[in-house]
Formats: C-alpha cells, sequence, structure tokens
C-alpha cells in the first residue's frame, strides 16, 4: 500500500513537472512519421492480465509484424527518425507515467512483457512477475539498458534473445521480487536516474554487487 501512495505521488508530480516537454512531443508527432501520437500495446500485468501499455509512437505502426517483431535492434529500419530520438533519451516511455497512475504499473517493477516475450519465462518465473505491479524501470531495465546494441553483435538475434537474455533477465526480476522493499524502490529509482545521464558506464552492478551472475555468453557485454 505504501509503495502505491509513492506511486500515484511520482506519477502525478512527473506528468505536471514534464508538461513542457509532453506537449512539443505530442504537437511533433501529429506532423511526423505516421502521425500517430501513442502506441498501444497488450502487455502481461499484475496477475497475468493484459492491459494497454502506452509509449510514444516511434517505431511503423506495423511493427511487430515485421523484422524481429517484439525485439529491436540497433539500427532497426522499423524505427521512425524522430522516433530514434525519442527512444534515445527514453521520452518515449513517459507516457507509462499515465499506466502507473490509473494502477496497471508501478515506478518500479518487473518491466511489462508482450505475451510471447513472457512465455520465454519457465512457470515459477511467470508466477513470481506477475505477482506485483509491472514497472517503469526496474533490475532489468538498468542491467539491459543497453540492449539493442547487445543483439547489434548477434547474427541470430532472435535466438540469441530466448536462450540468454530472456533467461537472465527472469533471474534479475526473481531476484528483484525477493528482495522487495521500499528501501531497494528508491534504490532504483536513483540508480535508474544515473544510468540515464550516464548511459555508458556499468553503474547497475557497482549499486547491486549480489545479483546473480550472467551467463558467460553476456557477462563481457554487461560488465
Amino acid at each position: 500500500m505504501i509503495i502505491r501512495f509513492f506511486d500515484i505521488i511520482f506519477s502525478l508530480f512527473a506528468l505536471l513537472f514534464l508538461m513542457p516537454i509532453l506537449l512539443p512531443v505530442l504537437i511533433l508527432l501529429c506532423f511526423t512519421g505516421e502521425r500517430k501520437i501513442f502506441y498501444l500495446q497488450k502487455r502481461v500485468g499484475l496477475g497475468e492480465k493484459k492491459f494497454s501499455l502506452i509509449k510514444f509512437a516511434t517505431m511503423l505502426e506495423n511493427s511487430p509484424n515485421l523484422g524481429t517483431g517484439n525485439i529491436t535492434v540497433m539500427d532497426d529500419p522499423r524505427v521512425l527518425p524522430f522516433g530514434k530520438f525519442l527512444r534515445k533519451s527514453k521520452i518515449n516511455e513517459l507516457p507509462q507515467l499515465y499506466n502507473i497512475l490509473i494502477g496497471n504499473m508501478s515506478v518500479v517493477g518487473p518491466r511489462p512483457l508482450t505475451e510471447d516475450i513472457f512465455n520465454l519465462y519457465d512457470s515459477d518465473i511467470k508466477v513470481l512477475v506477475t505477482s506485483k505491479r509491472p514497472g517503469l524501470t526496474g533490475m532489468g531495465s538498468i542491467i539491459f539498458r543497453d540492449e539493442e546494441t547487445i543483439l547489434d553483435q548477434k547474427i541470430d538475434q532472435t535466438r540469441f534473445y530466448a536462450d540468454f537474455i530472456s533467461a537472465y533477465k527472469g533471474e534479475l526480476e526473481s531476484w528483484y521480487m525477493e528482495n522487495n522493499s521500499l528501501y531497494l524502490y528508491f534504490k532504483i529509482i536513483f540508480v535508474t536516474a544515473l544510468v540515464t545521464l550516464n548511459p555508458k558506464k556499468k553503474i547497475g552492478s557497482y549499486f547491486f554487487k549480489d545479483l546473480p551472475a550472467p551467463p558467460q555468453e553476456l557477462e563481457s557485454m554487461l560488465n
């Protein structure tokens, strides 16, 4: 209950504070790309219930049926010109503050996934990560903030994601759920802010030293 209180306070404050950024983006999206402002996508949430996650539109509307589907890679041709800036700056994620406000999401939690990516998890991890509201940020978001660059180095990107990235994300999300606390909630928000300001530095592993060890195939890319 106390985390839900902070979710409401943070999302309300952020929506008001960020309005000078949100309004110009709304206007620009009306006149660029496919002239779509928001992109709504079904994600798996609390209790495995589906909800519509809201983002600013950054990709071709039919993107899930093209290329690598729901996996986005570096220099993905489906990303629109203005969308590249929105994705790099993470501004495209800001509409999810509304998801938080209405209770679909929390500020911190396991990242909400599309059903096909969610189904890559083992059944026990599925139950664990859907026992709490999914988050705008979390351990998976911090450690895999450079996921597109990692995938860009692989030939079979979809296979590598399924075999290694998804499996390790499941371990990270499980670690968060098992260590969930108000202290960790604020710590992840703080580290997320640092990561956003310093995206090239390996900040996550510095602040969270007891995380599960990544598989060998990911170790050099994450440390």
